[in-house]
């Protein structure tokens, strides 16, 4: 297993479970009579994706959240769903409780009707989140053009920096510390903003595996360059990573756990997108724009940089 990483193992199923070839999506589509079902999956497991001393509340919700992002960046509204959970034989009731209502409250908050799940018993707390949707179409991973604009929903490196305040006890402005866990522990959705904005996006994809892995992946299924001119952080960022001499950028492009939309739109929309973007209270942020040619690149004071696909995987060493 040592020697597999995430991507391996999906192309081992791939190959043993399709006859046709395999498009990378954020979820999984087919059609329906005339309209289109959208479906996804996702798992968290408590140990390696739920930091230590997480409430059970805010895992359950962050479950939802994650699943729930795949969605806003196809522009896809999720009308249900189904969980599964694995608890510990001594789970207490108190916990399950707090479990239960929080997946509840969070669904009913975006407008999901949970149909049922599933109970296992195990070692560890495993929360399964799959979702339905039914849509005409989706936004694609792929439909970048020349002199499209690049866009995020959000400010990225808070998420990682509140794993490292967590995990390594990094030290950060109380303002910052407390944004940065708010941001890793009950991150927003940008459901209402993706199925707002979904007629202006060329293309798009959720960002939870890290920014490079999102940025690496538009450009390989676009076919164009990404050219990034403009890093997406706030100053509040900066001055914690200098203070405990952290990379600034391994923060920014390759913690993972944002749930923010990185999508590209041609320049004639930017008004648009700012306009709605401010009446949803969303922190669009245009970082770069799209050119003829392959990979990404970063240009920072007159240099240019790759930035390769180092986000987040499992089985990665």
């Amino acid at each position: 297993m040592n020697k597999l990483n995430e991507d391996t193992i999906i192309k081992l199923f791939q190959s043993r479970l399709r006859k046709r070839k395999f498009v990378s999506e954020d979820v999984e589509v087919f059609n329906l009579g005339k309209t289109k079902c959208v479906v996804n999956i996702d798992t968290l497991v408590e140990s390696t994706d739920i930091p230590p001393r997480t409430k059970i509340s805010n895992a359950a919700r962050k479950s939802m959240i994650a699943c729930v992002s795949d969605f806003a960046a196809k522009g896809v509204k999720p009308s249900f769903g189904v969980i599964s959970v694995t608890l510990p034989r001594n789970y207490s009731k108190s916990k399950i409780l707090l479990l239960s209502k929080s997946i509840g409250d969070t669904a009913k908050k975006l407008d999901i009707k949970i149909l049922g799940g599933d109970t296992n018993e195990g070692k560890e707390v495993v929360i399964q989140v799959s979702l339905i949707g039914f849509s005409k179409s989706i936004v694609r991973r792929k439909g970048a053009k020349n002199g499209d604009v690049i866009f995020v929903s959000g400010p990225f490196g808070y998420s990682a920096a509140g794993l490292r305040i967590l995990l390594d006890k990094k030290k950060g402005k109380k303002t910052f510390t407390k944004r940065a866990k708010l941001a890793l522990l009950r991150p927003k959705s940008r459901l209402n903003f993706g199925l707002t904005a979904k007629n202006y996006f060329s293309s798009a994809m959720d960002s939870s595996d890290g920014l490079s892995t999102t940025l690496n992946e538009l450009s390989i299924q676009s076919k164009r360059r990404f050219v990034i001119t403009k890093c997406p952080c706030n100053l509040d960022l900066i001055e914690f990573a200098n203070s405990n001499k952290l990379n600034l950028y391994d923060l920014i492009f390759n913690g993972g756990e944002e749930y923010e939309i990185v999508f590209t739109s041609p320049s004639k929309n930017k008004t648009k997108l700012t306009k709605l973007a401010k009446k949803l209270k969303v922190p669009l942020m245009e970082i770069g724009r799209i050119a003829k040619g392959k990979g990404v690149i970063f240009l920072h004071n007159g240099k240019t940089y790759k930035i390769k696909d180092s986000g987040w995987q499992h089985f990665r060493s």
